[in-house]
């Protein structure tokens, strides 16, 4: 008899974490069962397999306790039993539920068949009954017509009067009362309920008047495995794409418009292979990528823990080694001097790249950590599931501010554009601005409704290239809407409603009048800022993960779980 082993399970049940979007719980699962190490090609496994194994376990279950050795044609109704008790008792005591399901049917037909025998017996005596009184009444009709007969007779001599006037009049209200019916017709009115007024525009039919053609977009195919980020190089028309096909992958974006079709040739594509031989492997992971501040060097992050260095040819650079753990996030500084990663092994490190070698550990966390930002060139911040918040400095061996206020995991840190608030969002449904000031929040943003899993400062106020507008912050979240707020009153400005889905990611344009917006329910919305309305849709065939602006903000990429990116015009 074929049976499961401990790592299938395991892996099916993996898979079913991060189907159902518990990527922490799945991150977990993996690095401690180490799905990273078994041989199962991911791409074999269908979506949802778990919940189907169980299912079949469960019919099968069913079906073995109707079925016993005296009784293998099942003439009885086939009983359906409660998926609690199913799991809950062997194959026995199910058989004694059947049984005694089926006795007290049995004693319910046995019940029916003495009621249809009474009412049989009432009905004779109704019968009967109702004959008689068949009878009485053809006596009482008989009667009547010999009354009526005798009446006749008696007036039989007498001329009856006619009253034209009395018909005359029937007529005229009959004909009145049609003319009214016709007034009220002929001046647009009804007797009865009156017609609905059909809004002349909703929501959907603005999205799809807004929506960009097919001819606009180019999809970028090569990935065999969801793409989790994507980045635009900040100098130049690289887009840069990291997979769970253990692959990232620079694609060669030619300038103008886009396009519509696949564009996968080798001629504009560099695939930058994390692993020899077999992809999809799950311990290589691209989980982030980040470019540096000339646009000449990419770094990515993988599930084997590992930081790699890419030149823009497709090279690679340096292998940096020293997480326990995978890497949920790494970035450049400013300088581009020193790369900084975040890991699943709670720590965060400081990589020196011209040293090629790390320069120091922050060991502060007492969970994954799970974002990193730069301050500035030797300051950072770090998120982490222990609800933490620190701000640590190379050569300082204790965090030089800690913040505390969060009452789930923190999912991401941001800096604003000049390094003075700090803002986070987590799992407790609220954002939080901080600055270095003091300890406790600045504000506490608690318009969301369920797990906040991004936010993004806009490119505007003081120290931006847009120094008239107003700083803004932009937050994305499970309950499917985008908000944007007021960073120094603590005020919300604008909820965007328009997906149907957990939204993941958001970004700014370069001149911070419009917010794009990607989410599972497959469609990226750009919403424009000046009143908070959808200027322009695209739906794909699988949810976003990421999206992201190019330099020049003509351009948006978006990454997709269907295994691949698109890229599309805007311009207004």
């Amino acid at each position: 008899m074929t049976s499961i082993t401990s790592i299938e399970l395991n892996y099916l049940v993996f898979r079913y974490l991060q189907e159902s979007g518990f990527t922490h719980s799945a991150f977990t699962l993996g690095y401690e069962a180490g799905i990273n190490k078994c041989t199962i090609d991911g791409n074999l496994i269908p979506p949802g397999a778990l919940i189907t194994f169980v299912q079949k376990g469960l019919q099968y279950l069913e079906m073995e306790a109707n079925m016993s050795n005296n009784d293998v044609e099942m003439d009885e109704d086939f009983s359906f039993l409660q998926p609690l008790d199913i799991i809950t008792k062997d194959v026995n005591q199910l058989r004694q539920m059947i049984k005694e399901k089926r006795k007290n049917i049995q004693k319910d037909k046995d019940k029916d068949k003495n009621k249809d025998k009474d009412k049989n017996k009432d009905r004779e005596v109704d019968r009967e009954h109702e004959a008689e009184r068949g009878r009485v009444r053809e006596k009482e009709r008989h009667e009547k017509e010999e009354r009526e007969k005798e009446r006749e007779k008696a007036e039989s001599n007498k001329e009856p009067e006619k009253q034209p006037e009395e018909l005359a009049d029937g007529d005229m209200v009959m004909d009145q009362e049609d003319k009214d019916a016709i007034g009220h017709e002929e001046n647009g009115t009804s007797i009865g309920p009156e017609p609905m007024d059909i809004a002349a525009t909703s929501t959907q039919a603005s999205q799809e008047a807004c929506e960009i053609p097919g001819s606009d977009v180019t999809i970028l195919e090569g990935h065999t495995s969801e793409v989790c980020a994507c980045a635009w190089s900040p100098t130049g028309s690289l887009l840069a794409s990291g997979s769970g096909d253990s692959t990232a992958r620079i694609w060669t974006i030619a300038d103008g418009l886009c396009k519509s079709g696949a564009q996968n040739s080798p001629l504009n594509v560099l695939v930058l292979k994390h692993v020899k031989g077999r992809t999809n492997e799950k311990s290589k992971d691209v989980t982030t990528l980040d470019w540096n501040g000339e646009g000449s060097l990419l770094a990515t992050g993988s599930y084997d823990g590992q930081a790699r260095i890419w030149t823009t040819n497709g090279e690679l650079r340096s292998t940096l080694n020293k997480h326990k753990g995978p890497i949920f996030s790494l970035k450049w500084n400013k300088k581009g001097d020193y790369l900084l990663t975040g890991s699943f092994d709670k720590t965060a490190i400081v990589w020196d790249v011209k040293a090629e070698e790390w320069k120091q550990q922050f060991e502060f966390h007492t969970g994954p950590t799970l974002d990193v930002d730069w301050c500035n060139n030797v300051s950072f911040a770090t998120s982490s599931t222990d609800h933490m918040i620190y701000v640590c400095k190379i050569g300082e061996i204790r965090p030089i501010k800690t913040f505390a206020g969060h009452q789930g995991e923190v999912n991401c840190v941001k800096w604003d554009p000049t390094g003075s608030l700090l803002a986070s969002c987590s799992d407790d449904i609220t954002a939080k601005i901080w600055c270095m000031k003091q300890d406790k929040y600045v504000h506490d943003l608690r318009e969301h409704s369920k797990e906040i899993y991004a936010i993004r400062w806009s490119p505007t106020g003081p120290g931006t290239n847009n120094p008239n507008q107003q700083l803004t912050l932009a937050s994305a979240s499970f309950d499917s809407t985008v908000k944007l707020w007021d960073v120094e009153l603590g005020k919300l400005l604008y909820s965007l409603n328009g997906h149907k889905d957990p939204v993941y990611s958001v970004a700014f344009s370069p001149n911070g009048e419009y917010l794009a917006s990607g989410s599972l329910d497959k469609s990226m919305h750009i919403w424009s800022l000046k009143d908070g309305k959808i200027v322009k849709t695209y739906t794909g065939n699988g949810g976003i993960f990421e999206v992201c602006w190019n330099k020049e903000g003509d351009k948006l990429a978006a990454c997709f779980a269907n295994n691949t990116l698109c890229v599309l015009d805007f311009r207004m």
